[in-house]
């Protein structure tokens, strides 16, 4: 009679099988399964409910293989299965997420730091131009303005020979006001105001090297100084701007 109904209870265990279920994944739905057996024996024979052999085991491997589950059980057991895989897709979503976010953030702060430099270097680029275009444009107001004084020249009454008053006086027709105290602070160091004034080939107020440079403002360089100072005007504007660009040179070499 017992083993009749033992065998009746069986009869409902039978279904599908879950195939290779882990033990740890399913430990409580595998306990459940093993105690609602053991309680249908006991009652069927009688006596207290006790697990047979033939209940449901589970090993530490995830390899193991459960025993039979019941239709019931096996929904249950199904849906967990199909929950822990979605939340681990999920997981893997993120983490995915999470990297690419992170990556289009590096090559975004790369691009950025990059655009950066070349407006940088664009500026400094632009500013050294316009600088450049700057001080070109005020060379030729310089040279103009010099051109205007130095054509007054001809007005000079040619003398024999000046004093340096004389030249001073010449010197300030022509040399731009802002400009002339720069002017003389060199032709001190060089020549003291004396136009003849000669140190081997150079010559002059402004010490032309060689003096015949000076040919080009004029044929009469070694006795006029109104000749000499539009040379010396011309060429330091030429070389340095201006008078006082020259003196600033001056101070640091000794020399222009």
């Amino acid at each position: 009679m017992i083993a009749s109904a033992r065998s009746a209870v069986r009869v409902p265990l039978e279904g599908k099988r879950v195939s290779r279920i882990s033990a740890r994944g399913f430990a409580v739905a595998s306990a459940t399964a093993v105690t609602t057996v053991g309680a249908v024996v006991g009652v069927a024979g009688g006596g207290a409910a006790v697990a047979s052999n033939d209940n449901v085991e589970a090993t530490a491997s995830d390899s193991t293989l459960l025993a039979d589950i019941p239709a019931g059980q096996q929904a249950q057991v199904q849906t967990a299965s199909l929950a822990q895989q979605a939340d681990a897709q999920s997981a893997q979503a993120s983490a995915a997420a999470k990297k690419a976010a992170e990556e289009a953030a590096r090559l975004k702060a790369a691009q950025d730091a990059r655009a950066k430099k070349d407006a940088a270097v664009k500026g400094k680029a632009d500013k050294d131009k316009a600088d450049k275009a700057d001080k070109e444009a005020k060379a030729r107001d310089l040279e103009t303005q010099s051109a205007s004084r130095a054509s007054s020249r001809s007005t000079f009454q040619v003398q024999s020979s000046y004093s340096v008053s004389d030249v001073q006086a010449i010197a300030r027709q022509i040399i731009p006001a802002d400009q002339f105290q720069c002017f003389s602070n060199i032709v001190n160091k060089e020549s003291s105001w004396n136009y003849t004034a000669s140190n081997g080939a150079a010559y002059g107020l402004v010490q032309a090297l060689p003096g015949s440079k000076m040919s080009s403002a004029g044929s009469d360089w070694q006795t006029n100084p109104a000749t000499q100072i539009k040379w010396g005007l011309n060429y330091m504007n030429g070389r340095y701007g201006s008078p006082c660009g020259a003196w600033s040179f001056w101070l640091t070499h000794q020399s222009y």
